[in-house]
This record gives structure tokens, sequence and C-alpha cells, in this order.
């Protein structure tokens, strides 16, 4: 299954009952398997999930921690970007290298990288 099939299959799962907007993402690790996640709605806002995130602790959870390519699909007129938090994440997980496709679902893509997402980052390097 390719990214963006595994982004378009996960993408119908996911629970978006206030804001009807429905968000896929799959992530490619260092071993080639594909993790996908769905947006999580809350009532209260905050505290839901995005696909990107919901992606990265499946990736986590199955003992993975490098992603090498991101899919990211969504409902809308242009491909959507990831929020800042997930941003964040993906540079936790990924080279500024890695490729990112942002996609509509009528089939419209992006295609940019981690660093180009977020140059600037903060990284672990800061911590030292």
């Amino acid at each position: 299954m390719s990214l963006k099939d595994a982004a378009l299959l996960v993408r119908e799962n996911a629970y978006a009952p206030y804001s009807n907007f429905k968000v896929g993402a799959a992530i490619r690790s260092a071993s080639g398997e594909i993790y996908s996640g769905c947006n999580v709605e809350n009532v209260a806002y905050p505290e839901g999930t995005c696909a990107e995130a919901g992606a990265i602790a499946a990736m986590v959870a199955a003992g993975e921690q490098e992603l090498t390519e991101v899919y990211v699909v969504a409902s809308s007129p242009q491909p959507v970007p990831p929020c800042g938090g997930c941003r964040q994440k993906l540079v936790e997980f990924g080279k500024r290298e890695v490729k990112v496709t942002l996609a509509s679902v009528e089939g419209s893509e992006t295609e940019t990288t981690i660093g180009d997402l977020l140059p600037g980052a903060f990284g672990a390097s800061h911590m030292e």
C-alpha cells in the first residue's frame, strides 16, 4: 500500500463530529513500515489529536523512532499543512530533508520537507 492510499483510507476513520474536517496522515518509518493516523476531535477542543500525531504515536508504539516520509490529506480546496505542534513532532522523529506531501482529497498535491515546514526548529541540540 502507498502512503497516499494509507492516508486516504485512515482519513475515513477520523472522528470529526464538530468540524467535519477529516484529516489522514501516513508515515513511512526507517524500516519501511507504514503507520497511519487520523484526527480525533473532542468537545473540549484542545483535547483532540491531530492525524500526524496519531501516526507518529503508532510508529513509536510499534518500537520505531525515525520517519522517512510523510503524507497528509484532507478535504480542502488546497493541500493542508500540519499545525505548528505537529511540525515540531515531525522534527522530533524525522530529518530536515524528509519529504512531506500535503494533499487534498480531490488530488492536488504539494511536496515540501520537514525543514521547510519548520525552519529554525527547536531541537535536541538546544538542550545540551
